[in-house]
């Protein structure tokens, strides 16, 4: 009796946990238009994978985000606004093309100042 009920419990609960199938990728009708979406997916990070575009992920969450491009670029919103939407929801994170301001000029400098220290390094061994 005992493992019948916990099986019944079981089988009672499995709807709880189900996840909702994710809206369909169909593309756009218009080539232009699927042109923009698809450049801007490959330039958003999916939140459940985190290092791959939502071009790239088959997660739930990136179809879902998929599908949310396209239906702002169908409704005639420039590639920059939806991008803009998704960093206002999500923050900077989401886009791996992180915006030029003051508080990531480090990140964008980085690479310039370990060009210069890298040579700085190479002419001073030369040197000696």
């Amino acid at each position: 009796m005992k493992p019948f009920a916990i099986a019944l419990l079981i089988l009672a609960a499995s709807p709880l946990h189900a996840e909702p199938p994710p809206p369909p990728d169909v593309p756009l009708q218009n080539p232009a238009q699927e042109a923009k979406a698809k450049a801007l997916m490959a330039e958003l990070r999916c939140l459940t994978c985190q290092n791959q575009t939502i071009a790239d992920s088959n997660a739930a969450q990136a179809q879902a985000m998929r599908a949310e491009v396209r239906e702002r670029i169908a409704a005639g919103e420039e590639p920059e606004a939806v991008r803009a939407f998704f960093v206002e929801r999500y923050g900077d994170w989401v886009s791996f093309v992180p915006p030029a301001r003051q508080d990531t000029a480090l990140l964008w400098a980085a690479p310039l100042l370990f060009l210069a220290i890298g040579i700085a390094l190479v002419a001073r061994r030369f040197r000696q």
